[in-house]
């Protein structure tokens, strides 16, 4: 049963490596369609977790969220796994890449130049995807519709400190503290008020 689910694993992160063009967040689209639709391995939720655990570390973002969800499956067995599927795919296309082209090749041969243009517009597309359906399943509505945008824009100025994604994932997950902490005190604050009402009709 073991080497069913590792398997299982390291076939369909291949496939997820091997036809997905423009890196880590063009593929998050069909990583969610067979992880969490087709297979049902972890909930929607749980994957939007995991998404933002897996941008806050270290490392290819594809690879970070393979580790994690063959880790939950099959252990360390599962780890390896999908980690292999997901990095074989690019290891032998940019091999083969390497052997047979070169970028004047590339350059020089309309049919290969028309190829990769018409890839890029389809690369968009997948990026866009998964944003859109992040924001979904983070709730994000009118009222926090800013708070991304705010920050894309302030990465995207290029300006000194203030462009640096790693500080509003730091902001972002204090900020997430101190709310878990104000909303854990409110609920015990109603607990205690509900309790001497409760105690005050006895």
């Amino acid at each position: 049963m073991t080497e069913n689910i590792c398997l299982k694993l390291f076939t369909s992160f291949f496939k997820i490596g091997a036809f997905t063009f423009g890196g880590g967040w063009a593929m998050i689209s069909i990583i969610e369609k067979e992880i969490v639709d087709k297979n049902g391995w972890i909930e929607r939720e749980e994957f939007l977790d995991l998404l933002a655990v897996a941008q806050s570390l270290p490392g290819i973002l594809a690879v970070n969220i393979a580790v994690a969800v063959g880790d939950k499956l099959k252990g360390m067995k599962g780890a390896v796994a999908a980690a292999l599927g997901t990095i074989l795919p690019s290891f032998m296309i940019i091999l083969a890449i390497a052997i047979f082209l070169t970028p004047d090749l590339i350059k020089n041969n309309e049919t290969l130049s028309a190829i990769f243009k018409g890839i890029r517009p389809a690369v968009v597309a997948l990026i866009i995807a998964p944003v859109i359906s992040s924001a979904k399943s983070a709730g994000i509505g009118w009222k926090t519709f800013m708070i991304p945008v705010s920050v894309a824009v302030l990465i995207w100025t290029g300006l000194p400190y203030i462009s640096n994604p790693i500080l509003y994932i730091i902001l972002g997950g204090a900020f997430g503290y101190l709310w878990l902490r104000h909303h854990r005190a409110t609920l015990r604050n109603l607990e205690e008020k509900q309790r001497k009402e409760d105690e005050t009709e006895l």
